[in-house]
C-alpha cells in the first residue's frame, strides 16, 4: 500500500505547481496574478510564492516566462538553420547545471530479445519520487531498459508487463536505478555514463539518439529533428518514433515541440511536459 511517505516534499509540491500550470494554460489571456493562482491551489500567496521558488529555484513570474509561447518562439528562432548534430555543449556545461545527456548511452536490444518482447531477460525495477511526480524505473543488467512517469503502481507495473511480455521482471532497487535518478538531483556530471539498454527499431534508436544531442534549456521541433538525421521528410515518422519513448526524461522527448512554440502533446501528460521544460530553463539560468 503506497503511502505519504514514499513521497518526497518535492513530489508532493508538483501536484500543486501542476494544478497552477494547468490553471495558468487555461486562462493565460487573462494574465493571472499571483494572488489568483494561488487562490486555485488553495495557498496564500506567500506560502505558495516560497513552495513554487524551493520546486523550481526561481519565482512563479519568472517560471511564467519561460513556458510562454513568445520564449518558445524565440528559443526556436535561435541558430534556425543550425542542425542538432553540430550544436555546440560548451553553453550547458560551463552553466551550474551540467548537461548530463553527454553522459547517457544507447544500446540497442539484439533483434531476437526485441522480437520475443524480452525472453530470457532480467528486470528489476522499483518506484522512486522526483520533483515531477513518481517514475517508475526499470533496468536490465545492462542498463535502464523503462522508465516512466506514473503514480499508479498497479498501471506502471501493467505497462512495465505489456512492454517486456515475456521478460522476468522483479521488484527490487539498485545502483542502476538510483544512478538515473541524479538527473534531478544532481549539480554535477555523472563519474560514469548511464547506459540504456533499449528495445527498438534502426529508425527509433536513431531518432532517441538525436533526442539526445538537444541541449538542456533549449528546444527543437520535429521538422528539425528529421533534418538532424537527414531525413527531412520524415518528420511524422520521427513524430511518432518520439512517442514510442520508452525512456522518460534521460531521453528528453519533452525538447520537441510545435513549429508554431506550441508545446504539443507528451505521453506522460502536457503538463509535465511543460513543467519539465520550464524547469530546465530554471536550472540552465541560474
Amino acid at each position: 500500500m503506497q503511502t505519504s511517505s514514499d513521497h518526497t516534499q518535492s513530489s508532493l509540491d508538483f501536484e500543486r505547481i501542476a494544478a497552477a500550470i494547468r490553471y495558468i494554460n487555461a486562462h493565460f489571456q487573462e494574465q493571472p496574478d499571483l494572488e489568483t493562482i494561488a487562490e486555485q491551489v488553495h495557498m496564500s500567496p506567500f506560502h505558495f510564492q516560497r513552495m513554487f521558488t524551493e520546486w523550481a529555484g526561481i519565482s512563479p513570474k519568472k517560471f511564467l516566462q519561460y513556458i510562454s509561447l513568445n520564449y518558445a518562439k524565440s528559443l526556436l528562432k535561435e541558430d534556425p538553420a543550425q542542425s542538432l548534430l553540430d550544436v555546440s555543449f560548451a553553453t550547458g556545461l560551463s552553466s551550474s547545471s551540467r548537461l548530463h545527456d553527454l553522459f547517457i548511452k544507447i544500446e540497442g536490444m539484439s533483434p531476437a530479445v526485441y522480437k520475443s518482447g524480452g525472453n530470457q531477460l532480467h528486470i528489476e525495477f522499483d518506484f522512486y519520487p522526483t520533483p515531477f511526480g513518481q517514475v517508475i524505473i526499470a533496468n536490465t543488467d545492462i542498463g535502464i531498459c523503462y522508465m516512466a512517469f506514473e503514480e499508479n503502481w498497479e498501471k506502471a507495473m501493467s505497462k512495465l508487463q505489456a512492454y517486456f511480455p515475456h521478460a522476468t521482471l522483479v521488484m527490487k532497487k539498485n545502483t542502476v536505478q538510483r544512478s538515473a535518478l541524479s538527473v534531478f538531483t544532481s549539480d554535477t556530471v555523472p563519474e560514469t555514463p548511464i547506459h540504456l539498454h533499449l528495445k527498438g527499431t534502426a529508425f527509433q534508436l536513431k531518432v532517441w539518439e538525436a533526442l539526445l544531442k538537444i541541449p538542456m534549456g533549449t528546444v527543437s521541433t520535429y521538422g528539425k529533428l528529421a533534418q538532424s538525421i537527414d531525413q527531412p521528410k520524415a518528420a511524422r515518422a520521427v513524430g511518432t518514433a518520439i512517442g514510442s519513448n520508452p525512456v522518460a526524461f534521460l531521453i528528453p522527448c519533452h525538447r520537441v515541440i510545435q513549429s508554431s512554440g506550441h508545446f504539443g502533446g507528451y505521453m506522460w501528460d502536457p503538463v509535465r511536459k511543460t513543467a519539465l521544460i520550464g524547469w530546465e530553463q530554471a536550472q540552465v539560468h541560474q
